[in-house]
């Protein structure tokens, strides 16, 4: 039996916002984008990972049972540049600890997202970098 972990199921209080959040700053493509139980669903995907948002706001306040969501990058560096060329602002710099580089931010709805770049040999293993 086979089994793959395929999505993120996150409330978004402003689904464009968040759908804008995720296409500007780490390139997300929607693939699925529908009614479905009476409320809009979009399935993003960014690299092979997907998250699904559905339309309606977060249930409570906090992080509920959801750390945060871990992006990663062959370049994180860039990645940074990147978003600050968009506007974005981080609250802290990138924490360097040798092959693990990572940094932590604030997306739509306080979603925490760690974006990080791993260049230790068992983790660039797992995440072959794709020729674009």
């Amino acid at each position: 039996m086979f089994c793959n972990l395929h999505h993120v199921h996150l409330f978004a209080s402003d689904i464009e916002g968040s759908l804008r959040f995720y296409t500007e700053m780490f390139g997300a493509e929607v693939v699925f984008d529908e009614i479905v139980a009476g409320a809009r669903n979009v399935l993003i995907q960014i690299g092979s990972g997907r998250i699904n948002f559905y339309d309606q706001p977060p249930r409570g306040t906090g992080q509920n049972a959801v750390h945060h969501l871990g992006i990663y990058t062959d370049d994180i560096s860039a990645l940074v540049a990147h978003m600050e060329s968009k506007g974005f602002q981080f609250r802290s710099p990138i924490r360097d600890f040798g092959d693990l580089k990572y940094i932590m931010l604030e997306g739509p709805d306080r979603v925490l997202i760690e974006v990080f770049e791993n260049q230790a040999e068992w983790h660039r293993a797992l995440n072959p970098v794709k020729d674009h």
